[in-house]
């Protein structure tokens, strides 16, 4: 497949234009002009590169790529080492970003509540990338941390909203990766308790005033289904060879 054939579909796909992003998404760096192995992960580390060039992969298709608003936009170093692979092997990398957040199927939230079993009730926050819903079934917040952690494979931090750390759930929010500056118009949607991949000190003090439960799943362990969900579907389009490469991390 054309490389221009596979962003343009994936731009279009993903609705990309349609954010205001920290980063580029899309192709970030080019490479070979024909794609038919695709190494899939979730961010464009040293250790995912070098998995792409041991399977000999035209393409990395990632949610969290390179040139961030804000860094330090020099070539140097650890920088200087990444893309140094990348052209050597004349490999591209393409990222998406908040698009693969928010993507109604193969989004990182839309892949969550799929998972875990979560019914879809609307969205909430800025470029609406906050999501809401209800369980399955009501369960007490420590089944859910268990259902969790057997579903992301990672224990989550919990903070109760109440002294009964068993508080009943039913309706919960959620937002893959950092999100824990949405916790408060979480709660705003009437939830019983709000996920995300990380939490910040002053979580955890209006978790217990709001008496909505605050539950840190991990930043990665969060996002390892969007482009998973991606990359397949990808192969079964286009018939690609799409591998998807966790590279572990604790946070």
């Amino acid at each position: 497949m054309k490389r221009e054939e596979l962003t343009r579909y994936l731009d279009e796909l993903l609705e990309s234009g349609s954010f205001k992003d920290y980063c580029p998404n899309g192709l970030q760096v080019e490479g070979r002009a024909e794609v038919q192995r695709i190494v899939a992960g979730v961010t464009a580390s040293q250790a995912l590169v070098d998995a792409a060039i041991a399977s000999a992969a035209d393409a990395i298709l990632v949610h969290h790529g390179w040139f961030w608003r804000g860094e330090d936009g020099r070539v140097t170093g650890f920088r200087k080492a990444r893309m140094q692979a990348l052209l050597m092997h004349d490999i591209n990398l393409i990222a998406y970003h908040l698009p693969l957040d928010g993507h109604v199927e193969f989004g990182n939230n839309a892949q969550l509540a799929k998972e875990l079993g979560w019914t879809v009730e609307g969205r909430f926050g800025e470029q609406a990338i906050g999501w809401r819903g209800c369980l399955s079934a009501p369960m007490p917040l420590t089944e859910l941390a268990q259902t969790i952690t057997k579903v992301l494979r990672r224990a989550p931090q919990v903070i109760s909203g109440r002294d009964d750390c068993d508080q009943p759930v039913c309706r919960i929010a959620w937002c893959s990766g950092g999100a824990q500056n949405l916790f408060e118009q979480a709660i705003d949607q009437g939830v019983d308790a709000y996920l995300s991949g990380e939490i910040s000190e002053q979580n955890v003090h209006l978790a217990r005033e709001s008496g909505v439960a605050y539950i840190a799943a991990g930043h990665h362990a969060t996002e390892r289904f969007g482009v998973q969900a991606l990359a397949a579907h990808l192969g079964e389009r286009f018939g690609l060879t799409c591998e998807f490469v966790d590279i572990d991390s604790p946070v």
